[in-house]
């Protein structure tokens, strides 16, 4: 999951918590006591999270600014300063500085 946390004039740094750990350590417990027909379920979602937790942080930063993105309605070009402008109305904690370097991100590890 990734979380914008004081984030304003003076604070321009985007952290990226994870917990996908906790989540595949929960689901391997459950996949250790799981009944055989709830078997196969489990294994693909702990297959999936266990992907998922590969991602490096800057890649979780730069899905995480396509879909503010996506959920503002930008479809526009990722490399231009509407694409800064978006982020920023989309999230007004984002600074100017915060919103470049998730746009960088954005485009360096693209989906």
């Amino acid at each position: 999951m990734s979380v914008i946390a004081g984030l304003n004039r003076k604070h321009n740094a985007v952290i990226t918590v994870r917990d996908a750990d906790v989540v595949a350590a929960a689901l391997r417990r459950a996949l250790a006591e799981a009944p055989p027909e709830d078997r196969a379920a489990l294994e693909r979602a702990v297959a999936l999270v266990e992907s998922t937790a590969e991602a490096t942080d800057a890649q979780i930063r730069a899905r995480w600014a396509r879909d503010l993105l996506t959920a503002a309605g930008y479809t526009g070009d990722l490399a231009s300063v509407a694409a800064v402008k978006a982020l920023r109305q989309a999230d007004p904690r984002l600074s100017l500085l915060a919103a470049v370097q998730l746009q960088k991100e954005a485009i360096a590890h693209p989906e």
